[in-house]
């Protein structure tokens, strides 16, 4: 049998030279891994997306029964658009000890490393389960993750744990940040600019909104706790899309910003956020009176939540064994899809190969020590798998 870790170097290079970025299909990766898991005789299933242009896919390797193990990550990676790459980003280059490439790190990695453990786990004779939960969309807003989760509690015995595996450096994270995305769509009327009483400018409007956001970013920081294991310790808050307007001299028509919020377990987003819809309402109400056809629209796209570390965690603990890791407890600041599988009453630590401060850049990379690293960790799963403990 193949060197594991080799293995999944190959199966990583197969699985980047797919273009999963989220604005497109998932699809063409999704069959190559259903092509691979058959030619393995483990069974999956997909639960696609409204539109049925993009699909999660569910594997059990092993019996179906209770008490497995989930090892859960997302297909889709964000995009490379104007970033510079000294190499093809969906082409997996090796060069001093790294495997570069788009999604080596996040998150391509830790499913090359669990489809290559495939057949060692299928050798061990497995009296407990290793499901595979491949998702979609994780990057914008972990909005495939609920359909997953949903057929896991549907369709399989009740999973012992999940694994997601985030790059964390193959060491265990015990809780995360929430996210929630929001679009805020201000309409005007467009006019001379020098005939402001004949119009609404909607980037005047939208400037207020936007400075009731800065306002409110500054509070969060301000009021964040000290004792918090968090970097930044507190809620932050930014304005990330910006456009508006079609000349200095007319009055916007519209404009459209996008906000993001993430919070540490404990705070509610829609709480903090009460005043800026109240200003919101009341900015609607006023164009409007001016204007009937102007208003203030505020969407929410998006609501991860946070990741709260489980006293005594049977899921951290038991990454912790398989990746040897005794090091202090950790949490991280970006969102992931662990928050969802813990409101769905599931035990849930992150742990995979890769950091994130190498997620999202150009000559985004893993280290093979990483890929190692994952190696043995799989391999240790495939025992335990075999033990049935």
């Amino acid at each position: 049998m193949p060197d594991l870790a080799t293995a999944a170097a190959g199966l990583l290079t197969t699985l980047v030279g797919f273009d999963t970025t989220s604005r497109g299909s998932n699809l063409a990766l999704i069959e190559w891994v259903e092509g691979y898991l058959d030619g393995l005789a483990i069974p999956h299933r997909r639960a696609p997306s409204a539109d049925g242009a993009k699909s999660n896919l569910i594997a059990t390797i092993g019996p179906m029964v209770e008490g497995g193990v989930v090892l859960s990550g997302h297909t889709d990676v964000v995009p490379v658009d104007g970033q510079p790459w000294s190499s093809d980003p969906f082409t997996v280059v090796e060069r001093d000890g790294r495997l570069y490439g788009r999604g080596t790190c996040d998150m391509k990695g830790f499913l090359a490393l669990a489809l290559a453990a495939a057949p060692e786990i299928l050798a061990a004779n497995p009296k407990k389960p290793v499901h595979l939960a491949f998702s979609y969309d994780e990057e914008i807003g972990c909005l495939g993750a609920p359909a997953l989760i949903a057929m896991i509690q549907r369709e399989l015995p009740r999973p012992a744990l999940v694994v997601v595996g985030e790059p964390t450096d193959m060491e265990a994270v015990s809780g995360h940040k929430g996210i929630t995305t929001f679009h805020v769509t201000v309409t005007g009327r467009e006019a001379h600019s020098s005939q402001t009483q004949q119009g609404v400018s909607a980037n005047m409007v939208a400037v207020k909104l936007m400075a009731a956001l800065v306002a409110l970013s500054e509070r969060l920081e301000r009021e964040a706790d000290p004792a918090s294991l968090f970097t930044p310790k507190g809620a932050t808050l930014t304005i990330g899309v910006v456009h508006g307007g079609t000349a200095h001299n007319i009055l916007a028509r519209e404009c459209n910003f996008h906000f993001d919020l993430r919070c540490p377990p404990g705070l509610e987003p829609m709480d903090l956020l009460a005043g800026f819809f109240e200003l919101a309402s009341a900015m609607d109400a006023e164009v409007k009176a001016r204007a009937p056809e102007a208003g203030v629209v505020v969407r929410r796209h998006s609501n991860v939540p946070a990741f709260a570390p489980e006293r005594d965690g049977l899921a951290e603990a038991f990454a912790r064994r398989l990746a040897g890791d005794n090091g202090p407890s950790r949490v991280v600041s970006y969102a992931a899809e662990a928050g969802q599988f813990q409101g769905a009453g599931f035990s849930t630590v992150l742990c995979g190969p890769g950091s994130i401060a190498q997620a999202h850049q150009p000559d985004e990379y893993v280290e093979v020590s990483q890929i190692e690293r994952g190696a043995a960790f799989m391999r240790r799963l495939s025992e335990w798998a075999a033990a049935g403990e």
